[in-house]
């Protein structure tokens, strides 16, 4: 695992990349960061799906600095549905076919507003979206028009995406679109991700959730395995 400068069309960005051992092709992934950015976590994720098979790359979304890019990260899934985050997504996705060692089949990962732009970028290219717990606005329908297959997971808990499970269940299922939405009783916002202070978090009955965030990473790889061609066998979690 390591880091690289994309030359997205807004301008460069950082991007952390990790590839499967062995000589491929792979099927490759996009992970979106949360309002952290590409920490520890987001590293782990990275890690854990290139030991399992994938061509991954997690670009730094706040590469051109937090207060800039979070003013265009709010903007683009609460107002335009585009813009340059929408833009550096696509280019990291473009990093990928790219690589010889990828069958140019690939998905997007993304938690809170990265999954928000997994959505948003479901009918863009990729082959399979997987989003947690994602914020996204505005008319579902149009934004979502010719969306790839999408499994989505959500927390009961989350006072922020109330009805969202529901909402994007019923535009996927109008539309055709093949799709597995769960969502998880018991857990909040974040549950398949690890915070700083998470132990402080657990003990107010919030943070990591271990069994639930082991269900999810489990239909995601059923899913990959479905629409992505050339997925790889069982899953390690």
């Amino acid at each position: 695992m390591n880091t690289i400068v994309l030359d997205a069309p807004d301008g460069p960005i950082e991007a952390i990349v990790a590839r499967p051992t062995g000589d491929g092709p792979f099927p490759g992934v996009v992970v979106l960061h949360d309002a952290l950015g590409p920490n520890a976590d987001i590293r782990g994720t990275v890690e854990m799906l290139a030991d399992y098979g994938y061509l991954v790359v997690a670009p730094n979304l706040f590469s051109r600095g937090h207060v800039r890019c979070i003013r265009a990260i709010v903007r683009a899934l609460m107002f335009t549905g585009d813009g340059a985050p929408v833009r550096d997504i696509l280019r990291a996705r473009d990093h990928l076919v790219a690589d010889p060692q990828c069958t140019g089949r690939t998905a997007v990962i993304g938690f809170c507003l990265g999954g928000g732009f997994a959505l948003l970028t479901a009918p863009r290219g990729f082959d399979v979206s997987a989003p947690f717990y994602p914020g996204l606005y505005g008319d579902y329908r149009e934004l979502l028009e010719g969306s790839c297959p999408v499994v989505a997971s959500y927390a009961a808990l989350d006072p922020s995406l109330i009805g969202a499970a529901d909402r994007l269940d019923a535009v996927l299922t109008a539309q055709g679109v093949d799709h597995d939405i769960k969502t998880y009783p018991g857990v909040t916002h974040g549950f398949a991700n690890v915070f700083p202070g998470d132990r402080l978090l657990r003990v107010v009955g919030m943070g990591h959730d271990e069994d639930a965030t082991r269900d999810a990473w489990r239909r995601i790889f059923d899913f990959f395995d479905t629409h992505l061609a050339s997925a790889p066998g069982n899953s390690p979690v």
